[in-house]
This record gives C-alpha cells, structure tokens and sequence, in this order.
C-alpha cells in the first residue's frame, strides 16, 4: 500500500488528539466522583493531575526511545498502552457503580485501579512528543511551522470535543465517556498500525541513552540554571500551576455552587438538548473554542502590533479578571457570568501560553532550542499536576472559592517575575552569554 504524507499527517493528528482526549472526555465525570461517590477534593485533585505527572515523568523516555528505535514502534506502544490505561479506568467506574448500587460505597481498590489506569494513560500519553517527532521528520525549515500548527489545531479540537462529548454521554450514563475514549483509542491504533511508516532512521551514534537525559527532574534544574531564561521559566511553570488549578476544579465548583446538576433542558446546541447537566463542560468547550480562536488565527497578528511582552502582561490581567467575575456570580446570573469570565479565562491562556514561549525562544541560540522547549512542556506538564493537586487540597481546607483566590495570587507574582525586566529588551545579551 502507498503511505502518502496526508496518511503520516492523519496518524500524527488521531495520537495527538487521542492524547488530549484521554484527558478531556473525563473531565465532566471528575466532579460525579464527589457529588455522587463522595471522593474528598484532595484525592479528586490528585485523580485529576496523576495524568499530567505520569506523562511529565515519562516523556524524556520517550523520547529517547523513539531515537534510538524509531517513532512507529514507539508510538505503536504508547497507543496501546493508552487504550489499556482507558479500559482500566472504564472497568473501574463499571466497578464503582456496582458497589455504589449494592451499598458496598468506594473501596480503596477502586481509588488504587482508578489512580493506576491515570498513570498508565498519562505515561502512554509522552507519545504526544513522539507525534511531533514525526511531524518535524516530515517537514522542511520553512514548512515547520505551518505543520506544527497540526499540534495546536489537534489538542484545541480535543478540548473541544472531550468535554461535549464527555458531559453529553456522562449525563447518560457514567460509564460511556470511558467507554468511548477506549473506542477512539481503538481507532487511533488500528490507524497507526496500517498507515504510519517509519519516519525517523535512528542515528547508530545515538543509539546509547544517557541516564542523566531520562531524569525529568535534573532536565529541570538545567533549565532554571540558564540565566537567560531562569526567570521566565519559573514564571512559566508557576502560571500553569495557577491556570491547571482553577481548571481542573471549575466543573467542580460550577455543580457545587451554581447547582449545574439538574435535567431542565436550559438550551439547544447543534439540535442536542442539553440540560444542566451538561452545562459545566459547554463552559470548558467554549474555553477551548476560544483559545484556538486566539492561538490559530489572531496571536500572530496581535504580536505584529503588539509584541509577546504586552500580550503576556495583558493575557495575565485577563485570567485574572475572569477570576474575579467567577467568584463573584450568584446563582441568579450565573450562565452569563460564567461564560464571560470562560472568555477571560480563554483569552488570557490565548495570550500568555503562546507569547511566553516566544519570549524565550528568542532569547535561545537555534542549537538550544530544542532541549529547553522540550523542557518547557515539562514544566507545564509538572505544573498541571501540583496545580490540580493544590486546588484539590485548597477545596476541601479552605472553601470552593479558594483555588480561584490563590489562583489570582500566583497569576500577580507571575507578572512581577516577567515585567521585572521587558524580555524585549534583553535579546542583544545572548551573544554575550553565549
């Protein structure tokens, strides 16, 4: 059979979106485990960032993996290991709703299953990496970018078909999303198996991996230690802790709170009725909706008249006033508010993710590009997990609103670290520390 570029382009795209719709599809039925199955937001909070920690931990692996061995057989595997990963969670929740039923309630062997299916998922899900590799492999210099926007378009599309597709099918039964994650997951191998060549032939010089290069957290400390970047990579890492944090409880507090639970039909999209029930995830939709608003078509034209150091700044400013309208809603004008402040919330990440890297991609020889943005990911990845993890904990200690408030704190020290010194201006200081 002939493999054209537009069949390795598709198996690139199905893995990145099966990446980050392992993610998203559950994100409805995350808050059903405390309403329904009285999980503590603490354990709730490490659930939702066990994902993010397993894939930062594995993917130098990975990666490593894919160049000594090639990016099919990597990918290959990973798939696989995301589709068991899926079908453990889903025989997980088939478990929890027997002995919810029989009276037996949530048993820790559940919680362990649970946490297991998340970590196996979310290390199978480092191959987003190797799905880039393959992308890279197949591009020119001056066609990269314009391919790597398939990375941006696949994990915007992802956020914005998990969470529909996840509140509509959770709202039916709690068991479907998973069910259907595990379907995807099914297809996106099969896929793999029958159209992706081997794109990469590995260096026999490379073929040794160094132990110090698969440790995550030493790849780290490098990073903070280049005095170029330092700054801005803490400020990085601490936005996506605040930022994962008040996402990866907002369905939580919106049923907590607004009462998003009930099944009056509130409106009709796209010929599906869509109760309240379904309402927290359009909100996470409509985020997601924005965000690829921002990032596909405007950040370039907005950098060009603004450049990435205002934009950073103003993206800041707009997470937070999304904050403040989010806290400030009451039940009576609670749909308007909440999409609103979505719009902020949307705008502000829109802005700032795009922009900040941009700030320290140029402040990077070409040579160094590479490792320190692949770095990054890490950060964000690390920066997910504690995130979720601390807002889980801030929940159950200190009320609802509580992940919004230190939220707003960490997104103020965020701006004090970049607006410290105008990055802008800092440029012409590489050749001397080069």
């Amino acid at each position: 059979m002939k493999i054209t570029r537009f069949g390795i382009i598709l198996c690139a795209f199905l893995t990145l979106l099966n990446d980050r719709l392992s993610e998203t599809i559950l994100l409805p039925f995350l808050p059903k485990l405390k309403t329904y199955f009285g999980i503590n937001p603490t354990t709730l909070g490490l659930l939702a960032g066990t994902y993010a920690f397993a894939q930062f931990a594995v993917s130098p692996l990975i990666g490593a993996l894919s160049d000594k061995y090639g990016r099919k057989p990597v990918i290959t595997i990973c798939v696989l290991g995301s589709l068991i990963g899926l079908s453990l969670f889903a025989f997980s929740i088939y478990l929890l709703g027997i002995n919810v039923s029989t009276g037996k309630g949530v048993t820790p062997l559940i919680i362990v299953l649970l946490f297991l299916a998340r970590i196996i998922d979310g290390g199978s899900g480092g191959t987003a990496a190797s799905a880039a590799a393959v992308l890279a492999d197949i591009s020119t210099p001056e066609n990269r970018a314009k391919t790597f926007g398939i990375i941006g378009a696949a994990f915007g599309l992802g956020f914005i078909i998990g969470p529909l597709l996840g509140g509509i099918l959770t709202s039916i039964n709690f068991i479907f999303p998973g069910i259907a994650a595990v379907l995807f997951a099914l297809f996106n191998l099969l896929v793999v198996i029958r159209l992706l060549p081997e794109t990469y032939t590995p260096d026999a010089n490379n073929a040794r991996i160094k132990k110090r290069e698969l440790n995550p957290i030493s790849q780290l400390i490098k990073l903070f230690k280049n005095q170029l970047v330092s700054r801005l990579s803490i400020a990085f890492f601490i936005f996506f802790i605040a930022f994962n944090g008040l996402t990866a409880f907002l369905l939580v507090y919106l049923e907590e709170i607004f009462n998003w639970t009930g099944n009056e039909v509130i409106i009709s999209f796209f010929f599906i009725s869509i109760t309240k029930n379904i309402l927290p995830s359009l909100t996470l939709v409509w985020v997601g909706l924005i965000a690829i608003i921002v990032q596909g078509g405007l950040i370039g034209r907005l950098v060009k008249a603004f450049g990435e150091w205002k934009l950073t700044m103003v993206g800041i400013g707009s997470v937070i006033s999304g904050c403040i309208l989010l806290i400030s809603a009451d039940k009576e004008n609670s749909i308007p508010i909440v999409f609103t402040s979505a719009t902020f919330l949307a705008l502000g990440t829109g802005l700032v993710v795009p922009s900040l890297r941009a700030i320290i991609s140029k402040k990077l020889s070409a040579s160094g590009q590479g490792a320190i943005l692949g770095n990054l990911q890490g950060l964000q990845g690390l920066g997910s997990f504690l995130g979720a993890w601390g807002a889980g904990k801030a929940y159950g200690s200190l009320g609802p609103s509580s992940p919004f408030l230190i939220g707003m704190l960490i997104l103020i020290i965020v701006g004090i670290l970049i607006s410290g010194k105008n990055p802008n201006k800092q440029v012409n200081k590489l050749n001397e520390f080069i």
